[in-house]
């Protein structure tokens, strides 16, 4: 589990994905759903590479949810990351980010995050801007961007000026 000034974020179990997956009415994320599901199942040891993460306020309110696609592979490893409409423009996935990336970072191997956004979502790419993320050509699902650990300084690396309506 991971402890953020607003945020609680942590790895779900198999029963909550589950749970998840049952109530998800979009194909698309009931597809990513099932995936990540089925990755953490048969990676146990690799879970938090594989599971959809929870992203909960500290009232206990889930507010969104974030996931890697998959173990490193040569020290890299892509996140993916979305925040109830109702809830953005607050800051959380600014700071959803930045927790993960301190746990990414941590883990042995990882030498870079990369993530994609739709070419029109203005403001996935300023949170991933404000996390230090560099523009790195195009990927499958629109602008790639990435951020390698040597650049990495922690959480003070963002500094002070973060904007808590991103």
């Amino acid at each position: 589990m991971l402890e953020a000034d607003r945020l609680v974020i942590y790895a779900a179990s198999e029963n909550e994905m589950n749970k998840i997956l049952a109530e998800e009415a979009d194909e698309h994320l009931r597809a990513a759903y099932g995936e990540m599901l089925r990755g953490s199942l048969d990676h146990p040891e690799d879970w938090g590479w594989y599971a959809l993460w929870l992203i909960v306020r500290k009232d206990g309110v889930c507010i969104g949810n974030l996931s890697f696609k998959g173990a490193p592979e040569e020290g890299v490893v892509e996140l993916g990351y979305g925040i109830s409409e109702e809830y953005r423009g607050y800051g959380y996935a600014t700071e959803a980010v930045e927790t993960i990336l301190a746990w990414a970072f941590d883990q042995p191997g990882v030498t870079s995050v990369a993530a994609e956004t739709e070419a029109g979502n203005a403001a996935s790419r300023r949170v991933l801007e404000k996390c230090g993320f560099l523009p790195a050509g195009e990927g499958k699902e629109g602008p790639r961007f990435v951020r390698d650990s040597d650049s990495y300084g922690g959480f003070d690396d963002f500094g002070d000026d973060l904007d808590p309506y991103i």
